[in-house]
Parts: structure tokens; C-alpha cells; sequence
């Protein structure tokens, strides 16, 4: 259900998450996401996700109305004029669609673990700040069907408008277990969760339990991608592409493996390398 309100301009408390746009760590801080275009919106509208609000064009709302009236919870809907919500992104193209979305409370590794099935398909992320790769590496992720995202401390959050708005919604389908919640919270949230497990400690308990830590690394001493059996249980582990995987994550790797390259070709961007990892993944396991 939902109830609509038109708007002249961003000034209401209530319209606060679109006003700061480009303070995400703020959205972050109150559990909330921002959503944009028609195509991801509506995906989150499909979503077993919390929706606070939408904002559109009133063209839209007949549009909108069957998944607004589907959902449980009685979400604000504005209606604003297009110039307006291009005012907010910045760009003329924009098509004036976005809604507020909440962050899903967190998942437990061994609630992950024991609700998963099997051959388990984990995808770590180390030390990725761009948005747009994170959001591009989530819809690989969904797409070939890993049961699960591990955030790693050094990361960016995938619920970022950038990252959401790259993976075109397909976040709302992939559990996440994000290790860098705290991220942006100032130095009190930052001693209280300092007890908090580091991806590299993830990684090492992961492997305890028998799951295989796999880092994509484009020095692996020889150990290519279509040589690596990846029918069993694994975590592949991916960095970014200047740094790569930071040395402590990568020492608690069970192995390293690289994508067969020419020698003039140093790297992939993270998004790509995700997908090549993941389609022999899912080459080996037999879905296609």
C-alpha cells in the first residue's frame, strides 16, 4: 500500500536521504539506501526489502501502482516535477526515478553456512573503493549464482547509490555479509567494533570449516584458471585493480590463480575478472 504527496522542493525532513545524495556514508549511518532508475526501482519494489519512499514523476505512478499496492509496508510516494530530480543527480538524461530502500539486517557466517547449499560459492571483495566495479561485481555474482557476498573492512559498501544503481538491482537477491559496517561511523563506532572479525580472519575460518579460499591474483606462480578445480566448497577472493589483494587477506588464501593472459595484458578490471572466475565456476558445477 502507499500514499502520495507531491513536492515542490527537498526541504522536508522526511526527504533528507535525497537531498544528500552525495553523502552516502550518511545513508549508511541510518540503515537506508538510495535507489535510482526505473529499472532498479521497480526491482526493489519486487524486493523482500524494506521500502521507505518513492519519488517520481506523476507519468509514472500509474506505472508504479500495482507494485506499491503489492507492498506490505505503506510507502511515501512524491511526486516531483523531472527538473527537479535531475537537480539532485546532476545529469538532464536522468529519468526522475528513486525511492529509499532499507539495508537488510545482517547475516551470520554460520547461519550463511548451514542455510547454503552445496557446493557452497562465496565471493570476497578486498580493498574496492569504486562503486561502479562493486556494483558491477554483484550482478556477476548473481548471475552466476554465488550464494553470498563477504565485504571486506577495505571495501566500499555495495548499498552505495553507484554500486546499487551498477548491479541494476541484482543486490537485493545477493546475501551480504559486510565485515565494514562500521565504515564512516567515527572513532567511538570504530574501538566498539574493533573486536569485529577482518576479512583475512574470515578467510582463515572459512578454510578451517573446509571451504577453499581462492584468490584471483595475476602473479600466482603458474596456476591458471582452467587447471583449478572449483567443484567443491570455495571462496573466491577478489581485490582491487591497483593494489590487488592486500598482503594480509591474501597470506590467508589457500591459493592463488590467475586468468591466462597475454604478458602486454597486466590486469582485468575487477567487474570482468569476476565474471571469468565465475562463469568456470559455474562451467564446472555443470549450470549451463
Amino acid at each position: 500500500m502507499f500514499h502520495v504527496q507531491k513536492i515542490s522542493s527537498f526541504e522536508a525532513p522526511e526527504l533528507r536521504p535525497y537531498a544528500t545524495l552525495r553523502r552516502p556514508l550518511e545513508q549508511e549511518r541510518q540503515g537506508i539506501f538510495v535507489a535510482e532508475s526505473e529499472k532498479v526501482v521497480r526491482r526493489l519494489l519486487q524486493s523482500k526489502l524494506g521500502v521507505v519512499s518513492v519519488v517520481l514523476p506523476e507519468k509514472w505512478l500509474a506505472q508504479f501502482r500495482p507494485l506499491l499496492d503489492a507492498r506490505p509496508e505503506n510507502v511515501a510516494v512524491y511526486l516531483a516535477e523531472k527538473k527537479l530530480l535531475e537537480s539532485l543527480v546532476g545529469f538532464t538524461t536522468f529519468q526522475g526515478i528513486l525511492a529509499v530502500g532499507k539495508i537488510p539486517a545482517p547475516i551470520l557466517l554460520d547461519d550463511l553456512l548451514q542455510q547454503s547449499p552445496r557446493p557452497l560459492l562465496l565471493v570476497a571483495v578486498d580493498e574496492i573503493a569504486n562503486a561502479e566495479n562493486l556494483g558491477a561485481l554483484v550482478r556477476n555474482c548473481v548471475a552466476f549464482g554465488a550464494h553470498a557476498l563477504l565485504v571486506g573492512e577495505t571495501s566500499s559498501s555495495p548499498y552505495l547509490r553507484r554500486a546499487v544503481r551498477n548491479s541494476m538491482g541484482a543486490i537485493f537477491q545477493l546475501p551480504v555479509i559486510d565485515i565494514g559496517l562500521s565504515r564512516g561511523q567515527g572513532r567511538t563506532a570504530q574501538r566498539a567494533n574493533s573486536t569485529r572479525q577482518t576479512l583475512a580472519q574470515m578467510l582463515r575460518d572459512l578454510s578451517r570449516r573446509g571451504v577453499r579460499c581462492i584468490a584471483a591474483h595475476p602473479h600466482a606462480d603458474g596456476k591458471f584458471l582452467p587447471r583449478t578445480d572449483f567443484r567443491k566448497d570455495c571462496c573466491l577472493v577478489f581485490g582491487s585493480e591497483g593494489a590487488g589483494i592486500s598482503p594480509p587477506v591474501l597470506e590467508n588464501c589457500d591459493e592463488a590463480v590467475a586468468i591466462p593472459m597475454p604478458p602486454a595484458v597486466d590486469s582485468l578490471n575487477v567487474g570482468a575478472a569476476a565474471a571469468v572466475f565465475l562463469y568456470e565456476v559455474a562451467r564446472q558445477r555443470n549450470r549451463f
